[in-house]
């Protein structure tokens, strides 16, 4: 008793208070009216015609009453949008196996006329449709939610989390799938959610949550349009599906693992900048013999004494992690279709980029960022790296004339260390990049 009434509690507290009492002024009019209709019958059948025809007209009255005011009342308040719902059924292999039994048991009763046989088939006949009718009711009432990581990665796996709510007052939810729908035409093929995901049970009124593992093996932009919610439920004879539309977008960043191209190149580049680096500053950067014009400031005596020559101190500048990072997507093969190899080629040129900027990042470097249309301020790398990442998780190869500029405005700026990661074929380079720059051609990145 207690149990049923927390229950009643329950549902009035969440009820619509104002629909309730209109619901429940309308059954009780009805029932008036439909009382008064009875009477207007009796009296119509003693002969009492001017009785009949009063009681006939003021049930009428009371009926149109409710028509007109408290109809429409209840009206704007019922969830309509569940009846719009867009189902997609299909009969399963064990409805069509079903529904051959139906037509076996059916051809059985009419050519035998046995009472038995009739409500047998009259029993699976009912089966089937009470099947359809729950299966409704399963999927009405049920929001989907698809939550992504913030930062996703080409090649590594994350998890994501769907996430199905029962907005029913009353009545749970069983066996459903999660599926991504079906792409239209001249989208893009691969799914966001290939592997379906499976809920035994959904409360009413509750949210269930469950953790999927995602894989994207490429950079760029995966687009959804729809999901689908799938059921079976409750005897497997029809599968019912509903279709929302759920746009979701996930952008994937280029790998940023060390590759072997990558720790091919690394020790180069470490060099050229340690190269760079040198000049006045308060750390040591090495040892060299002395030469006519350095200062006697700068001899290492110590060291001068164990070698039995001069030595004299360099020291490294103040703004050694500066970097200039610079991805020029300009290639040749932009005007036309690409091949296959050009277009692997460009990959590998923004997947070492990304993985470059990466590697500065976790050394704390401070960094600039250059592409065309693109750029990032001077700053700690931490600060802008995702927006490198997003700018390289959608880079495209353009035309070798469509910004001629930036290779230009990169030679006029001589203080800065530059890496510039290119498409362009050798020899395209100005020759004022190559004191202050190392450059790496995609060409070489292709083993």
């Amino acid at each position: 008793m207690a149990t049923i009434t927390s229950t009643l509690q329950f549902l009035w507290a969440k009820s619509d208070r104002p629909g309730v009492r209109a619901f429940f002024l309308s059954m009780a009019a009805l029932s008036i009216a439909l009382v008064l209709a009875l009477y207007s019958g009796a009296a119509a059948q003693l002969g009492n015609l001017f009785l009949a025809s009063a009681s006939a007209l003021t049930a009428l009255v009371v009926a149109g009453w409710v028509a007109v005011t408290l109809v429409p009342t209840l009206a704007k308040r019922t969830p309509l949008r569940w009846i719009g719902y867009r189902m997609e059924y299909r009969v399963t292999r064990e409805g069509w196996i079903y529904i051959l039994g139906i037509v076996l048991v059916a051809l059985a009763a009419i050519n035998t006329g046995n009472n038995l046989l009739f409500l047998i088939l009259a029993s699976l006949i009912a089966s089937i449709l009470m099947s359809g009718i729950l299966s409704s009711i399963t999927l009405a009432g049920v929001e989907l939610k698809l939550d992504l990581p913030e930062h996703i990665f080409a090649g590594q796996t994350v998890r994501a989390a769907v996430e199905l709510e029962n907005e029913k007052l009353s009545l749970p939810s069983f066996s459903l799938r999660v599926e991504a729908a079906k792409q239209k035409k001249g989208q893009a093929a691969v799914a966001l959610l290939e592997t379906p995901v499976y809920f035994p049970y959904l409360p009413r009124q509750q949210t269930v949550k469950q953790s999927v593992p995602l894989l994207f093996p490429q950079r760029g932009l995966y687009r959804q349009e729809a999901f689908r919610i799938v059921t079976r439920f409750p005897f497997g004879f029809l599968q019912k599906a509903r279709r929302l539309d759920l746009a979701t977008e996930a952008l994937v960043y280029p790998a940023v693992a060390a590759s072997s191209e990558f720790l091919e190149v690394l020790p180069g580049l470490q060099g050229a900048m340690e190269s760079y680096a040198k000049g006045r500053g308060q750390d040591l950067y090495a040892l060299r013999g002395y030469l006519p014009n350095d200062s006697a400031r700068h001899v290492h005596w110590k060291a001068s004494a164990r070698y039995g020559e001069l030595m004299v101190r360099e020291f490294a500048r103040e703004d050694d992690c500066r970097v200039l990072l610079v991805f020029d997507p300009q290639s040749p093969a932009a005007g036309s279709a690409p091949a296959s190899k050009e277009r692997e080629r460009f990959e590998r040129a923004v997947t070492f980029c990304a993985a470059l900027a990466w590697n500065f990042h976790e050394r704390g470097a401070l960094m600039e960022f250059r592409s065309v249309n693109a750029a990032t301020p001077l700053g700690p790398a931490s600060e802008n790296i995702f927006a490198i990442l997003r700018h390289l998780a959608l880079v495209q190869p353009v035309g070798p004339n469509s910004q001629p500029e930036l290779l230009r405005e990169l030679a006029a700026d001589p203080e800065s260390f530059k890496i510039i990661v290119t498409s362009q074929p050798r020899g395209s380079i100005p020759a004022e990049l190559w004191n202050t720059s190392y450059i790496v051609f995609a060409s070489d990145l292709t083993g």
